[in-house]
């Protein structure tokens, strides 16, 4: 059982898992995000175009629902197609596929960018004539010396 631990520890601390679930934590609030975009900000826009109609709300009703006359309680619910909401589901999707794909192609334009640009120049040291030239000087000087 320790061991089982022991490994399963060693797998949660990796690198890339501890990456994915950073990932899945970031894109969950960027759903969030592009979610009320598109409910707060492009649906009303659209419903505008559209006369006022929520998408949302668009269904083929299949069987009507059966209410109590009396008490007015839903004896039998109603049976819907409710095709509104799968439109605003792709356009959710379609709009958080494109973000993502800005945001990517963006962060690729700064890699490329950063890769292109050169490494920093060495700091110019002498030539190759110049240390001849100072180890000739060195070797005169040690042989005066003797």
């Amino acid at each position: 059982m320790k061991k089982l631990l022991q490994e399963f520890k060693e797998f949660a601390m990796r690198g890339n898992v501890v990456d994915m679930a950073v990932g899945v934590i970031i894109g969950g609030a960027f759903g969030k995000i592009v979610t009320s975009l598109v409910n707060d900000i492009i649906m009303p826009g659209i419903g505008v175009l559209t006369g006022g109609a929520n998408f949302s709300e668009f269904k083929f009703v299949l069987k009507q629902a059966v209410i109590d006359g009396t008490s007015q309680e839903v004896i039998t619910p109603e049976v819907a197609i409710t095709w509104g909401a799968f439109v605003q589901t792709v356009v959710d999707f379609l709009i958080i596929a494109f973000c993502i794909f800005i945001a990517i192609k963006v962060m690729n334009k700064m890699m490329r960018k950063k890769a292109e640009e050169p490494a920093p120049a060495a700091p110019a040291g002498p030539t190759q004539e110049e240390l001849l030239t100072e180890i000739r000087d060195l070797l005169k000087q040690q042989a005066d010396k003797k």
